[in-house]
């Protein structure tokens, strides 16, 4: 299995596991202090901490979910992973330059996006840009696995 497969799948189980740990009420502890941005969407009643680090509401879990699912989808095939990876890198990188503006702490209201959240939303984007991006089988190990896999059907 090739690195960015192996990114994939555990890209696509850590956000599964993440988004589903969202809609457990004992990983989520009420927030003590409800940022500004987050009153004026009025995102409260499913606003919390996971793990009393991570903002998280309802739209934020789910969002996991679906990228998630899609990770662990895409690492089925090399191709599907390296796309997967690349438009993570963008998404993740979007999300965490929209958490750095003071005014835009979440995604239209969905999901709130500071402290933690730009964290973890820009190291992913770092780590899936370089699967996505830079890191490239080499032709010689992509020739010689297709040249075995014809010799075995031969």
């Amino acid at each position: 299995m090739k690195p960015a497969r192996y990114f994939s799948l555990m890209a696509g189980i850590f956000f599964l596991a993440l988004g589903l740990a969202g809609f457990v009420p004992a990983f989520v502890s009420e927030p003590t202090a409800i940022p500004e941005s987050i009153q004026r969407f009025g995102i409260i009643g499913d606003f919390g901490y996971l793990f009393g680090i991570l903002p998280v509401s309802a739209g934020h879990s789910i969002i996991h979910i679906v990228a998630g699912v899609l990770g662990i989808a895409a690492s089925i095939s090399l191709d599907g992973a390296r796309l997967y990876s690349g438009q993570m890198a963008i998404a993740f990188g979007l999300l965490t330059v929209l958490g750095l503006v003071p005014v835009a702490n979440t995604l239209f209201g969905i999901a709130p996006i500071y402290g933690a959240a730009v964290w973890l939303h820009g190291a992913t984007a770092v780590v899936a840009a370089y699967f996505g991006f830079f890191a490239k089988p080499s032709l010689l190990r992509i020739y010689d696995q297709q040249l075995g896999s014809e010799e075995t059907v031969s």
